[in-house]
This record gives structure tokens, C-alpha cells and sequence, in this order.
């Protein structure tokens, strides 16, 4: 073959397979990499999975742990007898009130009731609170009677420009 049966020329056609070879390799040496990076993250990913599985059974534990009831120790001062087995706690009687000790109490309260409720009708009905509540009272009347007559004006007013406006209309139309 010479030159002249080739159109294209042979360093053309050259360069140009040679720059398709680079580029296919560029592009595995890049797969290559990416498939590294994403095998690196998956092994993390699992990793830092395994951490917290291990966390949370470690939680789980300390849940469950929390959750038995303890051990109460009879020495132990307790508010309330909630939460405890009733064949561990004896029965004990309600203590019990005398008769005469128990209408004793009855009657001290009632004592100290009715004295409080009769030292509040004293002080409620002292001269000085009925003064201020009449003062008040008076005060409101004078306010809402003022309220009133502006509220009667007012109505007088709106009638009256009613009117006027009515009349003049009227006049205007005849």
C-alpha cells in the first residue's frame, strides 16, 4: 500500500487510537477508584452499625435492669407500701379514735369554721366596706346615666340628618 490509496492519513488514524486507549484507560482507572471509595464506605457503614447495635443492646440492657423492681431493704424508710408484694406486708389495723377524742376533734373544727366564716361577715359588712361599695355604686349610676343621655343625643342627631337629608331629596325631586 502507498500513501496515495489511504485518504486518511495514517499518523491521524494513529493519534487518534491512541487517544481512544487513553481515555478507556482514564475511565477504568476511574471505575477502578470509585469501586474502591464505595467498598471503603460500605466497610464503615458496617462498621459504625455494628457500634450501634452494640450500643443499643448495652441500653437494653440497662432498661431491663431498670425495670426489675429492686430489692427493698426492710430497713429501708418508705413513703407508701405501692409497689410491694401483700403477702410481705402485715396487715396492720387502722389506728382507732377514742369516742370522746374523736367528737372532740369534730367539734374543734367546727368551732374554728363557723369563727372564721363569722369574722368574714364582720369584716364584709364593716361600715367602711359598705361606704366603698356604695361609692361605687353611685359612681356607676352617674356613668352609665351620662352614657345615656350621650347615647339619646346622639340617636337625636342621626334622626334629625335622616331627616334632613330625607326633605331634601324630596325637594329635589318635585
Amino acid at each position: 500500500m502507498t500513501d496515495a490509496d489511504l485518504s486518511v492519513p495514517a499518523w491521524a488514524v494513529l493519534a487518534t487510537l491512541v487517544a481512544l486507549v487513553l481515555v478507556v484507560v482514564g475511565l477504568t482507572v476511574a471505575l477502578v477508584r470509585s469501586h474502591s471509595r464505595t467498598r471503603a464506605a460500605v466497610a464503615e457503614a458496617r462498621a459504625d452499625a455494628a457500634g450501634l447495635a452494640e450500643q443499643v443492646a448495652a441500653i437494653e440492657r440497662r432498661l431491663d435492669q431498670a425495670a426489675r423492681p429492686a430489692k427493698v431493704d426492710e430497713h429501708e424508710y418508705v413513703v407508701t407500701m405501692l409497689g410491694r408484694d401483700d403477702d410481705r406486708v402485715p396487715a396492720e389495723p387502722a389506728p382507732v379514735v377514742p369516742g370522746p377524742l374523736f367528737a372532740d376533734l369534730v367539734l374543734r373544727e367546727s368551732a374554728v369554721q363557723a369563727a372564721s366564716y363569722a369574722a368574714g361577715l364582720r369584716r364584709a359588712l364593716a361600715p367602711e366596706v359598705r361606704h366603698r361599695i356604695r361609692w361605687a355604686m353611685k359612681r356607676e349610676v352617674k356613668r352609665a346615666r351620662k352614657q345615656r343621655k350621650a347615647d339619646l343625643r346622639q340617636a337625636k342627631r342621626d334622626f334629625d340628618a335622616r331627616e334632613r337629608d330625607g326633605l331634601a331629596t324630596e325637594e329635589n325631586a318635585a
